[in-house]
């Protein structure tokens, strides 16, 4: 078994495929509408489905808007300097929701930004410390 992809409704499918592709770097592997069910599948990531969990960006096209609820927790993506990509980030139009600097209760270095929808990405220094 291996994880696939994770899967978020989203309000704008465009705005938020240019958010994950011109702002964190991903691709858009492959996009599909299924008008029968109306609604629209892009799946963004950044390499092939063959070799990594992706993201499945859903558009229902009834749907204007989401409640995020309070169950899910956040995506996760690794950095290899967590202030250079901070910065890297808001010089994209990144919304920076808690700036790069120790876990509370721990020593890992993160940061949290905001997609177009709501949801929160954290991000986490891969940086190897000597």
């Amino acid at each position: 078994m291996r994880l696939l992809h994770t899967m978020i409704r989203v309000n704008d499918l465009d705005e938020s495929i240019k958010f994950y592709c011109d702002v964190l770097g991903m691709t858009l592997l492959r996009k599909k509408e299924y008008p029968s069910g109306r609604f629209t599948l892009a799946f963004v990531g950044y390499g092939s489905e063959a070799e990594q969990a992706v993201i499945e960006l859903t558009y229902n096209w009834d749907t204007r808007q989401y409640d995020l609820g309070n169950a899910f927790g956040h995506i996760a993506i690794g950095v290899e300097n967590i202030y250079e990509a901070c910065e890297a980030l808001r010089r994209k139009g990144a919304k920076i929701v808690r700036e790069p600097g120790p876990m509370k209760h721990g020593g890992t270095e993160i940061a949290f930004i905001e997609d177009p929808n709501g949801y929160k990405i954290e991000l986490v220094s891969r940086q190897r410390k000597s």
